[in-house]
């Protein structure tokens, strides 16, 4: 077993990229105890966020909780039961050395990571356990079920898949990690490997649609917390399945309900389904 699986009562928790959106909705929501059975005991960031030194309770909407925002983990990581990842690629990626030789449970809901990043997750797999999704909410991870069934019903019949997504303008990778999600499911369920079949957008004159091609278009605009819509269009037909997120409050929970399932678990790249038991 993992040393979370002698965690005391509550769970200690870490979260990084405590400053940003994700950040200190997940901040928020421990210290109103959305989710029961977790304790902040750590929240980090990079050296430049406005911030740094402040305590994140008031950063975060809600009251002060004697927790500073920092941005060294080494500082609350190694003692933690789980660290919860928001940040960004390049830091899950550089962060995952140190956390698979702590042992520390992690929870990774950040998007845009590359291969060689994904391999680094891999690794520390091996050595603790970790929940890696691009959507922790139960309804996207049910739709990713749905499409690829759907798909798998579809296939050879004609259809074409289009992936679309929006969220707000400060989002900086494109498509969305629950885009990729839901376009893997689809991929699956044509018997089809996503990264052979994918195009992001399209411009000039890319000429007639290919059969075998599944297209992502990406919006960004105002405030947009997460929309995504999985199209079948067929000859006089189109079947579209969607799902919008009207609150952050829903990716927050999801992660800190993986927080507390993944804790005590087994050293293993696990996956939100595995959590909702999907």
């Amino acid at each position: 077993m993992t040393k979370n699986s002698t965690s005391p009562v509550k769970i200690k928790t870490v979260i990084l990229g405590a400053g940003g959106r994700m950040g200190k909705t997940l901040i928020r929501c421990i210290v109103e105890e959305k989710v029961k059975g977790l304790e902040l005991v750590g929240a980090v960031d990079l050296w430049d966020v406005p911030d740094l030194g402040k305590d994140v309770g008031p950063m975060a909407g809600t009251k002060e909780t004697g927790i500073k925002l920092i941005n060294n983990l080494e500082e609350v990581g190694k003692d933690a039961d789980v660290i919860i990842d928001f940040s960004s690629h390049h830091c899950t990626a550089g962060n995952a050395p140190r956390i698979a030789e702590w042992g520390t449970a992690w929870v990774i809901g950040t998007t845009g990571l590359n291969d060689e990043e994904l391999l680094s997750i891999d690794a520390t797999a091996q050595k603790t356990a970790v929940v890696l999704s691009g959507n922790m909410s139960l309804g996207i991870n049910l739709l990713c079920n749905l499409v690829e069934a759907g798909a798998h019903a579809l296939k050879d019949r004609g259809y074409d898949i289009e992936i679309l997504e929006r969220h707000h303008n400060l989002k900086k990778d494109a498509p969305s990690g629950t885009a990729l999600m839901l376009g893997d499911a689809a991929a699956k369920g044509y018997d089809w490997n996503l990264k052979e079949v994918q195009v992001d957008g399209r411009t000039g004159l890319p000429g007639e649609r290919p059969e075998k091609e599944i297209a992502f278009h990406a919006i960004r605009a105002g405030d947009i917390v997460g929309d995504h819509s999985v199209l079948f269009a067929g000859m006089g037909e189109m079947i579209e399945l969607s799902h919008r997120a009207t609150n952050r409050d829903l990716f927050a929970i999801g992660a800190l309900q993986a927080a507390l399932w993944v804790a005590d678990k087994q050293p293993k790249l696990y996956h939100m389904k595995d959590v909702l038991g999907l």
